[in-house]
């Protein structure tokens, strides 16, 4: 058989070779966000407090801007508070990715996936794209519900395009989280039970009031929280518009947190699978 007869069966193997793990991964992918849509006590915690805590802080805080010396000038303080909602958001979510992680190992729906003839990756990639698609479908709501409530977006389409790309880049650091816990733990409960740990970093960071306006131990800790910078760089294009610099370092951070999330829990897949 010559060389030109056996380029297209060569070409249809690597067509086949990525076609099949990408179908694997957009299936169980698909199963992640479908068992979140139909699970209400899965969702509604990750929308209805962010959307509570971003409703009280607006109303406390409403006369913030132009009057707190540091306040950066803003047209409403719900134009701050969005990118702190969204972060909010993620969070709880990373905790149900990795409780729903945790769960199919207990049930050994995770030992049936690995016995299968599914590609190994395919099982991590497919829950993680699943965070990722679930914390995209977040920051677009809290996007547009601050909107129907009189917030702007400075930067525009583009400007909401960052938010986005930001928030799913976050989603995979998060997701990635909760499945090395999960992994590590082998319990939903133990899962649950260490990300209210992580929330203490949001809630001493500048997601919510901007560092200029803090003193103290309270803005060392400020000032040393990865999440204040992410938290700046996904506000930048809301109430600053194009701020690369500050757009750029919050996307570093959150590029950065998951690359370590990511490595970390496949890692502990790695390991797992070879523990059986």
């Amino acid at each position: 058989m010559t060389t030109e007869a056996l380029a297209p069966s060569r070409r249809a193997g690597w067509i086949d070779s990525v076609r099949q793990p990408t179908r694997e991964t957009l299936a169980l992918s698909r199963r992640a966000v479908l068992g979140t849509a139909r699970l209400p006590q899965a969702w509604f915690p990750s929308l209805f407090f962010p959307l509570v805590l971003m409703a009280i802080f607006s109303g406390s805080f409403g006369q913030a801007p132009g009057n707190i010396p540091g306040f950066p000038e803003v047209a409403s303080f719900l134009d701050f508070a969005v990118a702190g909602a969204i972060i909010q958001g993620i969070l709880i979510g990373g905790t149900t990715a990795g409780s729903a992680f945790a769960i199919d190992m207990e049930r050994g729906f995770f030992d049936r996936l690995v016995a299968s003839p599914a590609r190994r990756g395919s099982i991590l990639a497919g829950r993680l794209m699943g965070s990722v698609t679930l914390g995209v479908i977040g920051a677009l709501l809290f996007l547009g519900i601050a909107a129907i409530f009189g917030a702007r977006v400075a930067a525009g389409f583009v400007g909401i395009l960052l938010v986005v790309l930001m928030a799913g880049i976050l989603a995979a650091a998060v997701g990635g989280l909760g499945i090395y816990l999960a992994l590590r733990t082998r319990s939903s409960e133990a899962v649950q039970g260490a990300f209210p740990l992580f929330f203490a970093l949001l809630f001493f960071s500048s997601a919510f009031f901007p560092r200029e306006t803090m003193d103290g131990w309270f803005r060392v800790v400020a000032d040393l929280n990865p999440i204040s910078y992410l938290a700046e760089g996904m506000r930048a294009p809301i109430v600053d518009g194009f701020d690369w610099p500050t757009i750029l370092i919050g996307l570093g951070i959150a590029i950065g947190l998951a690359v370590i999330a990511i490595a970390a829990a496949a890692l502990a897949f790695r390991r797992r699978l070879g523990t059986g």
